[in-house]
């Protein structure tokens, strides 16, 4: 990162963490988890003990730290290697992203920038400028890839609760502060679960790993038509019929046709149906155990945007809320194809331009890599 940005950058991220000590709090049995912290051009600095406000807080002001995180896991010894931290438990966590929806608008909104020479361009299959393929891409999620990811939000906690029997009381939602949300699930039996257990429940969540068995034939491959499952179905079997006969009046159609077309056309069909009522959680992220998150209240330097939690996950705009840099006036060197909203207003396009604009959206776009603070 070049000195101008870096400088703006941890400015800015310092009047934030002054201004919003209110937002950033140690949660609950802090003594037992891990903190860590990166700094701008830096890595990852972690295994510290935090045990108060207090203490997180003259962490942010001493450290003026990129990106702030804390442990899912609970430690008799947080502060010590890994080997050495006797892990108790850990919180269940589910990671949620946009670019992982495959979603059609994802193309308007994502540019590429060349490693090689930093050229910014739509997308190629090498850089226009230096003919390098050595490329990175930028995207600035639209409000549909974020109601694509509530959409898998509330899938999810539909499961949480009605399959796992997990109270509503113990799960609770953030945005990340850049691209998708986190779902915490806290005092609850499955903070016991180790890394194995909770790849069985990700299967479970994904809908991956279903058998004909399960939803119709059995062993003997002689299935009876009783045996397949109804629209009324609880879980996972009622989800299946809804996809698979669309309606009540069709049933019956389509069981004839599943018997006649065999055993492997169903599994099939079933390997499919992951990807349409599946739920599409960060396998990697739910499994770790020892994982740090980034903690909530803080901003996220892939966006400058907080990690925020949601109220309410439906009304919840992250372009507005999440957005608590301030807005005086900055003048920055800018280069992006793709227009973005924050704050209600509209930003971009923009071509190699000097212009001025509120401190947030200058942050926003430094941060993408889509921008600079010129020399004076």
């Amino acid at each position: 990162m070049l000195e101008n940005d870096l400088k703006f950058l941890e400015e800015s991220f310092k009047q934030y963490y002054f201004d919003h000590f209110d937002l950033i709090h140690v949660p609950e049995r802090s003594q037992e988890r891990e903190y860590g912290y990166k700094k701008f051009n830096s890595g990852m600095i972690r295994h510290i003990s935090l045990k108060t406000d207090k203490d997180l807080h003259l962490m942010l002001m001493t450290n003026l730290p990129s990106d702030v995180f804390c442990s899912n896991g609970y430690y008799s010894f947080p502060n010590l290697p890994m080997a050495e931290k006797d892990w108790k438990e850990a919180d269940l966590i589910f990671d949620i992203d946009a670019k992982d929806l495959n979603l059609s608008c994802r193309k308007d909104h994502t540019c590429m920038k060349c490693s090689s020479c930093a050229e910014i361009s739509s997308i190629h299959d090498t850089c226009p400028k230096c003919k390098s393929n050595k490329l990175d891409l930028i995207s600035l999620p639209c409000q549909n890839c974020i109601s694509g990811v509530k959409k898998e939000i509330l899938n999810l906690m539909k499961i949480l609760t009605d399959d796992l029997q997990i109270d509503s009381e113990s799960i609770r939602t953030t945005f990340s502060g850049n691209e998708g949300f986190h779902v915490y699930v806290s005092n609850s039996s499955y903070n016991q679960l180790g890394s194995n257990e909770r790849r069985d429940l990700i299967d479970y969540i994904k809908f991956q790993s279903a058998i004909p068995e399960r939803f119709g034939f059995n062993k003997k491959n002689d299935p009876s038509r009783s045996s397949f499952p109804d629209l009324g179905d609880p879980g996972w079997s009622g989800r299946v019929a809804k996809e698979l006969f669309g309606s009540k009046s069709k049933r019956s159609k389509v069981i004839t046709k599943v018997i006649a077309d065999g055993k492997v056309a169903y599994q099939q069909k079933l390997e499919a149906m992951k990807d349409s009522i599946g739920v599409k959680i960060d396998s990697n992220v739910t499994s770790d155990i020892h994982r740090i998150f980034r903690l909530e209240g803080s901003l996220n330097s892939k966006s400058s945007l907080v990690k925020l939690v949601c109220e309410d996950i439906e009304k919840f705009n992250p372009y507005t809320e999440a957005c608590l840099i301030d807005d005086q006036p900055v003048e920055i060197s800018v280069n992006s194809p793709i227009k973005f909203r924050l704050k209600n207003t509209n930003f971009g396009p923009y071509s190699d331009e000097k212009i001025s604009v509120p401190k947030y959206a200058a942050a926003y776009m430094i941060c993408k890599g889509l921008a600079s603070i010129p020399n004076a």
